[in-house]
């Protein structure tokens, strides 16, 4: 059972938080590679070699949030996380609960998607991680 009575974050916790977060805006930011071999595969069935290794690049950083992120999860079931302030409303305890659980199967639903419509060619889940989830997170 995870410990509740710390009072911060571990070092690990935080530096897989911000190597996470670094990821997900890189990927944000710079989508545009895949996209570009998207498009080429699309209209003409091959991409260039430079239009490949820019997708690969999105699509690793992808991967490494998914490992990421069950990093993050190992730790808080093994070190625990701190408590929320006893201060707090409950309504705002539970709105953070909520929203901090929806971004972590945000952050696993992408990649996943993102993997299931690179790799495997599911152009579905590709729309779902380009329109809505992205949208979303």
């Amino acid at each position: 059972m995870a410990n509740t009575a710390l009072l911060s974050f571990s070092l690990p916790q935080r530096v897989l938080h911000w190597l996470t977060a670094g990821l997900v805006f890189f990927n944000f930011l710079f989508p545009d590679g895949m996209n570009a071999w998207n498009r080429s595969m699309k209209q003409t069935g091959a991409a260039s070699a430079e239009q490949v290794a820019r997708a690969n690049i999105h699509a690793y950083a992808g991967i490494a949030i998914l490992v990421l992120v069950a990093a993050r999860l190992l730790l808080r079931q093994v070190q625990g996380v701190p408590a929320a302030p006893s201060e707090e409303p409950q309504m705002f305890k539970l709105v953070a609960k909520v929203s901090e659980w929806i971004l972590y199967i945000l952050l696993i639903a992408m990649p996943v998607t993102g993997a299931a419509a690179h790799y495997f060619g599911y152009e579905d889940a590709g729309d779902l991680h380009a329109d809505i989830l992205k949208a979303v997170l």
